[in-house]
């Protein structure tokens, strides 16, 4: 009982500050001039405030570490500090600009301290490649790894409205649940506070005239950092949980973080064949082709978020196959989906890639 009305305190108490700390934000960057500028490499027409992640990093953190309550749970702190540093380094960004590799130092930063001191970290394959088991060094290794990686992937997703917040509903509901399911509760408290954060800023974000506001780096350097937690822990939870969630914890995490991981690898993949770093800004993602094609930004998120949903259900439903296939199940269906995106925009002269 005491635990159930913990879930539901998170989710309301980040959906509450959330919800009133979004219309301050947006005041206070207006006195004070706090805008995302458009530019050639922006789709906004108008100048917009994008601290929003100041008001997701403030409300997560707060329903987190209040709901959490006499509960055992000594990996909040790394996972604070971890924040903390994501989120400042977001807000300079979002206000004074910061270089990609002193973002990128600090990313590697954020996720020592998640990796080595909080020892949040990947310690099996669980049968991917016929790898199980891991020594620690090379563990540090691949999850210092992953959570860049996964950073990456939601700051680079964040680029039309309610895609980077829908994305992280559907991921923070997805292990929110899993966790409640399989009794590791301290994790649920902590997905459900993201999850009750991200329903009300994402109505602000795609519906809001006079309090619309984007996340900026400040909120998707946070999530990212979060939501890498999470698939760590998932699958590390999973090495002690009986049946079927052993075999294909892995291929599932990945499923449910898939669009942002795959949108990240084709950009990259793009910009190092065209002789650029990675890290260049550019109008090459997934959410620009499908914008090219006509759709609002709202009809663009619900279709991304439907993909991802889809694999989800997919890798969900074959569960029980050799977990290599159903790591070439999970990603065979993304090539084609790009594929045949890049033949419809050939087909109606709208593939420049820029």
């Amino acid at each position: 009982m005491l635990t159930s009305i913990q879930l539901l305190s998170a989710f309301f108490i980040s959906f509450i500050l959330v919800y009133i700390s979004v219309p301050a934000i947006v005041r206070l960057s207006k006195a004070k001039k706090l805008f995302d500028y458009p530019n050639e490499r922006k789709l906004n027409t108008s100048v917009i405030p994008n601290l929003g992640g100041t008001a997701l990093f403030f409300g997560i953190s707060i329903a987190s570490l209040l709901c959490i309550y006499k509960m055992q749970f000594p990996d909040i702190r790394y996972i604070i500090v971890a924040m903390i540093i994501m989120f400042y380094t977001g807000i300079k960004d979002d206000i004074l600009l910061i270089t990609p590799k002193k973002k990128f130092i600090l990313q590697i930063l954020s996720a020592f301290i998640l990796v080595v001191p909080g020892d949040i970290r990947l310690t099996d394959f669980h049968g991917v490649f016929g790898i199980y088991g891991i020594d620690y060094v090379y563990s540090c290794l691949v999850s210092i790894l992953a959570i860049v990686a996964i950073i990456n992937s939601i700051n680079l997703i964040d680029g039309i409205d309610g895609l980077a917040a829908g994305l992280g509903i559907l991921i923070s509901g997805f292990f929110g649940s899993a966790f409640f399911f399989y009794g590791h509760y301290d994790y649920a408290i902590l997905s459900f506070a993201i999850l009750g954060g991200l329903i009300p800023f994402f109505i602000f974000n795609v519906f809001g005239k006079e309090n619309k506001i984007f996340m900026g780096d400040s909120g998707s350097l946070v999530l990212g950092t979060l939501f890498a937690v999470l698939a760590i822990k998932y699958n590390e939870f999973a090495l002690t949980d009986p049946g079927q969630i052993y075999h294909f914890a892995p291929i599932l995490s990945m499923a449910v973080i898939s669009v942002p991981l795959f949108d990240m690898v084709r950009v990259f993949c793009l910009r190092i064949f065209q002789k650029r770093s990675p890290f260049s800004p550019d109008m090459n993602h997934i959410h620009h082709q499908l914008l090219k094609l006509g759709y609002s930004h709202l009809k663009t998120t619900l279709i991304i978020v439907i993909v991802n949903l889809i694999d989800i259900a997919v890798i969900a439903l074959f569960r029980k196959t050799d977990i290599n296939i159903l790591l070439i199940i999970l990603v065979a269906p993304g090539f084609l989906f790009i594929v045949i995106l890049d033949l419809i925009l050939r087909k109606r002269g709208l593939n420049k890639i820029v």
